[in-house]
């Protein structure tokens, strides 16, 4: 490609060229001005050190020259160089997004072991480097994420809450309910709401369903978290539950989870990555 071409690199070789022939005119016509005229006028009255200041106008030449260029800046921002007008970075832009959606339509069908396998990867780049290779948080660094989405860990929150994940109604408090009744709440969260399983205390379920009000509040009654206001739990244990945190981003031990909606993972990834740490808990 001629760099001539390239609309921005020529309206900056003319932007440079036009500053630096103005920068040499008015520097030379005032370095010979300094050398042959006096100083005349009346003074400020200011006084730095026996150095004093005349109350002579804006020198012409150079307010001339300062409008001229701020004509051309304004020139050059609003039709010298569009935003529709080509650029490499808009070149690279548009050859990127074209990759993309030949990648999200190549794989928009995956089965679940294609999909785990993607995410094995992309989730030893993006992921690893907090919550460890396999996973464990690095000795609670991170989170742990091979406990993640199971009952237990349904428990754990109930008890200990959850925060950083920036939800209208906030965060999750601690101490909502005891042990016993998390558990009740988390054997009816596997089989009802998220509906991942059969829960490990069945026995518990009806109970659970009774104590479900506790987290209806901001969930819902179905779970859904009200439009966004709260977590969806009957996305819990799935794939798109790690899809939402992604985007979202998260409050961590070490860090803030940066929330992956900048590009960086295309949304066929995102749930690659949901699908691989999903199996961590097998």
């Amino acid at each position: 490609m001629n760099w001539l071409s390239d609309n921005v690199n020529l309206l900056s070789l003319i932007g440079a060229a036009a500053i630096i022939i103005i920068t040499g005119f008015v520097a030379g016509k005032y370095i010979k001005q300094m050398k042959t005229d006096k100083s005349t006028g009346e003074l400020t009255g200011d006084d730095w050190d026996g150095i004093g200041e005349y109350k002579n106008p804006l020198p012409m030449g150079w307010a001339i020259m300062f409008l001229l260029t701020t004509i051309w800046a304004i020139w050059y921002f609003l039709a010298g160089y569009p935003l529709n007008a080509y650029s490499q970075i808009g070149e690279y832009n548009e050859e990127v997004q074209a990759y993309n959606d030949r990648f999200e339509s190549k794989w928009s069908n995956a089965d679940k072991e294609t999909l785990k396998q993607m995410g094995k990867g992309v989730f030893f780049v993006q992921c690893a480097p907090c919550h460890g290779i396999t996973g464990d948080g690095i000795n609670g660094k991170a989170q742990d994420l091979t406990a993640w989405a199971t009952e237990d860990f349904i428990v754990h929150t109930i008890v200990n809450g959850t925060k950083g994940s920036n939800y209208p109604l906030g965060e999750m408090p601690a101490g909502l309910l005891d042990e016993e009744s998390a558990k009740a709440v988390a054997a009816y969260m596997v089989e009802k709401i998220s509906k991942t399983g059969q829960s490990k205390n069945p026995d518990l379920v009806a109970t659970g369903e009774a104590l479900w009000a506790t987290c209806s509040a901001c969930h819902g009654e179905d779970g859904k978290g009200m439009e966004g206001s709260a977590p969806d739990l009957t996305t819990y244990g799935h794939a798109e539950f790690v899809v939402e945190v992604l985007n979202r981003g998260k409050v961590g031990v070490i860090g803030n989870m940066p929330a992956f909606n900048d590009g960086r993972l295309t949304g066929i990834q995102k749930q690659a990555v949901g699908e691989y740490i999903l199996s961590l808990t097998e």
